[in-house]
C-alpha cells in the first residue's frame, strides 16, 4: 500500500476512534461508538497490514489469528461482574506490549538515527518501557483485587512515599545511563540498563496499586486505562505510527479525564488515589450504634404497592447476583400500575466506570428513568419509597455527618431522606472501603437480608399474584 493511501487510511480510523468516543459517551449512542471503533480498527490492521512484506504476513497471521480467537472467546465467556478485572487484564497487555516495543525498536539494526534525532529516540525508547511496565504490573495488581486473589486492604509499607521517590530517582538516574550507553554505541549495557529499569518500575507499578485501598479500586481501573493509552502513544513514537500516537493519546487523555470525574465523585484529589492507603479489607465489619429493623418480601411488596414513587440504587451486590433482569421487570409492572420508578446511579457505583449502566442496558432498562446522582439527589425528600440493593458505601450518610470517617466528603446518593427505604444485602457487613454504614440503623430504614436475585424474585411473584 502506498505511503499517501495509508496515511488516508490513518486519519479514517483516527475519525472513527474520535466518532467512537464520542458516541461512548451517551448510553443511546453506546451501540453505535462501539460500531465506530470497530471499523476504525478493522481499517487501522488493514492499513498495518498492507505495510508488511510476505515474510511480515505470516508473522502477522500467526499473531493475530490465534489472538483473535482468544479475545473472542474470553467476550463471549465473560460474566459482566468479571468486566473489571478483563479491563484490568486488556490494560497489562497493552503495558506488555509497550516493553516488547521498546526492547524491540533498540535492537532494531535498521534504525539510522545520528545527534539529537538519536537522542530522542532513546528517551521515547526509555519512557515507553517505562510505562508500559508500570502499567503491566499495576494491571496485575488491580486484576487479582479485583478478582479477589488479593484483599482489599491496601498495602501500607513504612516509608513508602520516600521508597517512591528513591525508585523514580534511580530511574532517572537509570535513564540518563541508559541515552549515555546508546550514544556510545554499548548496547550490552543499555540493555541492562534497560532491563533494570523495566523491573524497577515494575516493581513500583506493584507497590502503587497495592496501596490502594478496595474503595479506590474503580479510579484505579480508569487511571490504568490512561497509563495504557500513553504506554501505545509511546510504542506509536517508538515504531513512527502517527495512528497508534493519536490512538494512545485519545485513550490516555479520556482515560485521565474519567479518572478526575471519578475523584471528583468520590470527594478525593488524584493525587491522593495514587499515594493510596485508603480502605480495608472487603467485608471487614465496622460496628455502628443501634439496632436494625428486618422485614420480609411479603412487607416489601405492601410497601411497594402503596409507593407512588420509588426510586432504585443498584451496588455491586446486584451485579454479582444477577439481579436487573428480573427488577427490568418489576419496573415494567410497577409503571403500568402508574408508579413513578427512576434508578439513582453514583459515579463509582461497582467497581468499574459506567458498571450499573451496562447493567441496566443489558436488561433493557430505558435511558430515561436512569439518573445520575446530582440528578435525582434533590429528589428523594419527595420519594416515598428507595430500594437499594447491594450497594453500600455510596449511600453511607456518615460521608456527610462524621468529619473523621475515611469517607468524608464524599458525595452520596441520599437516600435516607425519603419516606421508607428497604436496603436488600446478605448481611450487615462493611462494603467495599470496609467501614460502617448508619443508614442500616436509621428509623425509615428496613433491612432484608438474602440473596439479591432471590429476594427480587420473590418480589415480582408476589406483586404479580397479589
Amino acid at each position: 500500500m502506498p505511503n499517501n493511501i495509508a496515511t488516508v487510511a490513518y486519519i479514517i480510523a483516527a475519525a472513527l476512534f474520535i466518532l467512537s468516543l464520542s458516541g461512548l459517551a451517551h448510553p443511546k449512542t453506546s451501540r453505535r461508538g462501539n460500531l465506530f471503533g470497530i471499523i476504525g480498527m478493522l481499517v487501522a490492521l488493514i492499513a498495518t497490514a498492507f505495510h508488511l512484506n510476505a515474510s511480515g504476513w505470516m508473522m502477522f497471521l500467526i499473531a493475530l489469528i490465534p489472538a483473535a480467537i482468544i479475545g473472542a472467546t474470553l467476550a463471549s465467556r465473560v460474566k459482566m461482574t468479571e468486566m473489571p478485572q478483563l479491563v484490568a487484564m486488556l490494560h497489562s497487555f497493552v503495558g506488555a506490549a509497550a516493553v516488547l516495543v521498546g526492547f524491540a525498536t533498540l535492537l532494531d539494526p535498521h534504525a539510522q538515527l545520528a545527534g539529537s534525532e538519536l537522542l530522542i529516540h532513546n528517551i521515547e525508547i526509555y519512557i515507553g518501557v517505562c510505562i508500559g511496565s508500570i502499567t503491566f504490573t499495576g494491571s496485575i495488581i488491580a486484576f487479582a483485587k479485583l478478582h479477589g486473589m488479593i484483599g482489599g486492604k491496601p498495602l501500607i509499607l513504612p516509608a513508602r512515599h520516600l521508597l517512591n521517590i528513591i525508585v523514580i530517582l534511580i530511574t532517572i538516574v537509570l535513564g540518563v545511563m541508559f541515552t549515555q550507553a546508546v550514544g556510545d554505541h554499548d548496547m550490552t549495557k543499555a540493555l541492562w540498563v534497560l532491563g533494570i529499569a523495566t523491573v524497577i518500575t515494575g516493581l513500583l507499578g506493584v507497590h502503587m496499586v497495592m496501596a490502594i485501598g478496595g474503595a479506590d479500586m474503580p479510579v484505579v481501573v480508569s487511571m490504568l486505562n490512561s497509563y495504557s493509552g500513553w504506554a501505545a502513544a509511546a510504542a506509536g513514537f517508538m515504531l513512527s505510527n502517527d495512528l497508534l500516537i493519536i490512538t494512545g493519546a485519545l485513550v490516555g487523555s479520556s482515560g485521565a479525564i474519567l479518572s478526575y470525574i471519578m475523584c471528583r465523585g468520590m470527594n478525593r484529589s488524584f493525587i491522593s488515589v495514587i499515594l493510596g492507603g485508603f480502605g480495608a479489607a472487603e467485608g471487614t465489619a465496622v460496628a455502628v450504634e443501634g439496632e436494625h429493623t428486618e422485614i420480609k418480601v411479603d412487607g416489601t411488596v405492601d410497601l411497594i404497592r402503596n409507593a407512588k414513587s420509588i426510586v432504585i440504587v443498584p451496588g455491586y451486590g446486584m451485579a454479582v447476583a444477577q439481579a436487573q433482569h428480573t427488577l427490568s421487570e418489576i419496573v415494567k409492572e410497577l409503571e403500568a400500575a402508574g408508579t413513578k420508578v427512576r434508578f439513582a446511579i453514583h459515579p463509582i457505583a461497582g467497581r468499574l466506570p459506567g458498571h450499573m449502566n451496562v447493567l441496566l442496558a443489558e436488561a433493557n432498562v430505558s435511558y430515561d428513568i436512569v439518573l445520575e446522582m446530582d440528578e435525582i439527589n434533590e429528589d428523594f425528600p419527595e420519594t416515598d419509597l428507595v430500594l437499594v440493593i447491594g450497594a453500600n458505601d455510596i449511600v453511607n450518610p456518615s460521608a456527610l455527618d462524621d468529619p473523621a470517617s475515611p469517607i468524608a466528603g464524599m458525595p452520596v446518593l441520599e437516600v435516607w431522606k425519603a419516606k421508607d427505604v428497604i436496603v436488600m444485602k446478605r448481611s450487615m457487613a462493611s462494603g467495599y472501603a470496609g467501614i460502617g454504614n448508619p443508614l442500616f440503623v436509621k428509623e425509615n430504614t428496613k433491612m432484608l437480608f438474602g440473596d439479591a436475585k432471590k429476594n427480587v424474585d420473590a418480589i415480582l411473584t408476589a406483586y404479580r399474584t397479589g
